[in-house]
């Protein structure tokens, strides 16, 4: 039990868990999951798709982090993509042509391709501190939506856009599938390959891992390009289901939301081992806290007070020195439990551990 609870996933997963039940104790129906027209619904349904925006940009986010960075810039880039794919579509003669939508994606993408690449070159080549170089982008990014905007909230009425936040492909929603692919590519590279030995090789040490040979400056912009990407299509994503572009609140703070994913599933802002899975899980432990405020019916003033005890909860319980005291703690209850046994089987032989025998008691007169 003690190895179990010394896993930086143990705490997660119990915050998870227990928040599940709070939300089957607040609404009994809670994890039902009905079909209709062939399509899941339910509250469980309704985490994993509005949670996958923020997976989706976690996925990236861990990658930055285990190389030791941060990417303070993926909400801009999330307001830039929704605003530009946005516009493209209420700017063609046909909005609701797949090929209008198609283009409309892939020029988004292309663009955040290119902010990705503008945060790594700061970052890798400029040797920019990381949350310097991205603050810049977070900064401008948004002033660079509202100049595509022209300051407007940009609606779009077009069906083929609108499977992308609200769409389903075989039963699941279009956004799950979408971040399920993203998290499983992910885990096939990083795993499957030597990509993922030589982040965290970057992340424990960069200038070791450049004498090894290792081009630590193409790695770092990679992720950073990767990143950029991700957020693009989280963008895409949440515009989709809002059905428009709002400059100003499209992935507003939701960069928060997936560093504190990934710090919740066990990656160390300090770089070097990162767990992918334990980002799912911080991502799910997000989206399932924003929807127990609204099952349990916490005032809306309290909200992020709320948020803030549950992570602050859970980081506290999975950091190094809780484990050492929980480990300290269980080794003196089991000293003295030894302690008591040793006692209880003494007196049941008639003497304590300590009491010479009679044989003793005549060599000691001699």
């Amino acid at each position: 039990m003690t190895k179990l609870m010394s896993n930086r996933l143990f705490w997660p997963i119990v915050m998870l868990a227990a928040l599940l039940v709070v939300n089957l104790i607040a609404f009994p129906g809670f994890f039902s999951i009905q079909i209709r027209d062939g399509h899941l619904f339910g509250s469980l349904v309704d985490i994993l798709r509005n949670g996958a925006p923020t997976l989706i940009i976690a996925v990236g986010m861990t990658l930055v982090i285990a190389t030791r960075g941060i990417d303070l810039s993926v909400g801009a880039v999330c307001a830039i993509s929704g605003a530009v794919a946005c516009s493209i579509i209420l700017g063609s003669p046909d909005p609701g042509s797949v090929g209008t939508v198609v283009v409309a994606i892939g020029t988004a993408l292309l663009i955040s391709l290119v902010l990705g690449v503008w945060n790594g070159f700061l970052v890798s080549v400029l040797k920019i501190q990381p949350i310097i170089a991205t603050l810049i982008l977070m900064t401008a990014g948004r002033g660079i939506a509202m100049l595509i905007t022209e300051g407007q909230i940009l609606t779009v009425r077009s069906d083929p856009f609108k499977v992308l936040g609200s769409g389903f492909i075989f039963g699941i929603p279009v956004a799950v599938v979408l971040a399920a692919v993203i998290l499983g590519l992910a885990a096939l590279l990083t795993r499957r390959t030597a990509l993922g030995l030589l982040i965290e090789s970057v992340g424990i040490n960069p200038e070791a891992s450049r004498l090894a040979g290792v081009r630590s400056k193409g790695l770092i912009f990679a992720v950073y390009v990767f990143t950029a990407v991700c957020a693009a299509i989280a963008g895409l994503i949440l515009t989709s289901n809002q059905t428009s572009a709002d400059a100003n609140n499209t992935g507003l703070f939701i960069e928060l939301d997936a560093i504190l994913a990934v710090v919740i599933g066990g990656t160390s802002l300090a770089g070097g081992r990162f767990s992918l899975f334990g980002t799912l899980i911080g991502a799910l432990v997000i989206q399932t806290l924003v929807t127990t405020v609204y099952t349990v019916g916490i005032p809306p003033i309290a909200t992020m007070v709320f948020k803030a005890a549950v992570v602050t909860a859970v980081c506290l319980l999975q950091s190094p020195r809780s484990a050492e005291m929980i480990a300290a703690a269980r080794a003196r209850r089991a000293r003295r439990k030894r302690l008591v046994d040793d006692a209880a089987s003494g007196s049941s032989t008639g003497s304590g551990p300590l009491t010479p025998t009679r044989s003793d008691s005549k060599e000691v007169s001699v």
